[in-house]
């Protein structure tokens, strides 16, 4: 029986919640608390990193002190699950964990996670996130102790509590109060999220740099704000407005009808998602450059680990918002629908107005969102000249082409396939998340390897 499993995991190889080694040592242990920090997983002892079967020599007390070298060198405590294996005269041991439901797991001061069939360090931001979500809390929620009462303007706040009665619901509170209600001030302290709404003055956490450009080196008009959040949002737009196009549209009828170049619904919504979702930790700054042929939209802050570009654009996807207590007030507010609807909102909007369809992608420790014009579009706008070829074609051909030479590149790639380097891009990302294909070794001197 214990045959029959070890050719068959051998035969499934290492994945996303398994993993070999030849020996026990302290990669046993990172292994393991990468497993309790994701979906759980488990390791087998004795087998060689070209997977073979070569077991390993334990005498009576040897597993019960590698669980205690497991239990010592782990912060919170694990404890794995201990199977005994035997086949052909050789031993093997399972050592296994389950998802650990307060995170983050460390060992030895560092801290990890399971992404495929590899582990990865955890940088600072991934652990405080990892942390804040076992809570089931948010940054912007959380209280500080940097920002005082007298840092936001209590006329900031009326001025929300008009907006709110207009909206429907109402409410007679005097600001304190109503911010109180709101979770936004608590025990005596502002939370994050209430001074990145009402500051009083000028601050660099929610700087938006604005910039109209001819070319990617020509500026042509510059701005920048750093007011509070729910200002920016009219700021932001109204620089858009002044530098894009507005045609006259001439009916016969007593008002002629004005076209923007872009639809203002859209541009709306893709500033609140800019605003509402932006990682307000990062020392980046969000911004905003105006082409003449498109507009692009960046933003500190990528998608969750559990959200693709794919996903979006699928529309198979739960909202995980970044700033839950800010994402709620907007929504009071009127300001957005309701959770997750942006993204398909925007899309449709700008394929009803005849523009090309938006791009959406992570870079740069970022999320950036790029319209393009239908008038006056250059070869950089994103499309794809095969536009025949499916995404199921291109992931077979990119197979293909890996099998043939493993170190191809991103760009070599596309240029066979004529379709830009984020579509590639994009099916790299689709590839490794459905265990087709992974990286081995890194930019300059890895290469593929078909699953």
């Amino acid at each position: 029986m214990h045959t029959e499993y070890l050719h068959t995991i051998l035969k499934q190889g290492e994945g996303e919640t398994l993993e070999f080694k030849s020996s026990f040592n302290n990669e046993v242990i990172e292994t393991l608390v990468a497993f309790a920090n994701t979906k759980g997983g488990s390791v087998i002892i004795g087998i060689s990193p070209k997977q073979q079967l070569i077991g390993v020599d334990i005498n009576e007390e040897s597993v019960q002190n590698w669980v205690n070298e497991i239990k010592n060198k782990t912060t919170p405590v694990i404890v794995p699950d201990v199977d005994i294996l035997k086949s052909q005269g050789k031993t093997f041991i399972r050592l296994s964990v389950k998802e650990y439901p307060i995170k983050p797991v460390a060992t030895r001061g560092k801290y990890f996670k399971r992404v495929l069939n590899s582990i990865h360090l955890l940088q600072i931001k991934e652990v405080v996130n990892m942390h804040l979500k076992t809570f089931n809390i948010s940054w912007d929620y959380q209280l500080s102790d940097l920002f005082k009462i007298d840092d936001i303007s209590f006329d900031k706040v009326q001025k929300s509590i008009d907006l709110y009665n207009q909206s429907g619901l109402q409410t007679n509170d005097d600001p304190l109060t109503f911010l109180s209600k709101k979770d936004l001030f608590r025990d005596g302290k502002l939370s994050n999220a209430a001074y990145l709404l009402f500051h009083k003055n000028p601050s660099v956490i929610t700087t938006i740099e604005l910039g109209r450009f001819q070319d990617d080196i020509t500026i042509k008009d510059t701005d920048r704000t750093k007011e509070d959040i729910l200002t920016q949002v009219d700021q932001v737009i109204g620089f858009v407005k002044k530098h894009i196009n507005k045609e006259v549209i001439i009916t016969g009828e007593a008002r002629n009808t004005q076209r923007w170049q872009y639809p203002l619904e859209a541009i709306r919504e893709i500033v609140l998602n800019m605003i509402v979702h932006r990682d307000y930790r990062s020392s980046a700054d969000s911004i905003v450059k105006v082409y003449d042929n498109k507009i692009e939209f960046f933003n500190p802050g990528t998608l969750p680990d559990e959200i693709t570009v794919d996903d979006l654009l699928a529309n198979t996807y739960k909202s995980i918002p970044r700033n839950k207590l800010i994402v709620d007030f907007f929504k009071d507010l009127q300001l957005i629908e309701k959770y997750g609807s942006g993204i398909q909102r925007v899309i449709q909007l700008i394929k009803n107005y005849g523009l090309p369809e938006p791009e959406f992608e992570n870079i740069s420790g970022g999320f950036m969102v790029t319209v393009y014009s239908s008038k006056d579009v250059t070869k950089d706008v994103t499309k794809d000249v095969t536009k025949d070829v499916t995404k199921d074609d291109r992931i077979a051909i990119i197979s293909k082409l890996i099998a043939q030479n493993p170190q191809i590149t991103i760009d070599e790639t596309a240029d066979y396939l004529q379709v830009n380097r984020r579509t590639i891009l994009r099916d790299i990302e689709y590839m490794q998340k459905q265990k087709l294909i992974k990286r081995i070794g890194g930019r300059k001197n890895g290469k593929w390897k078909i699953l």
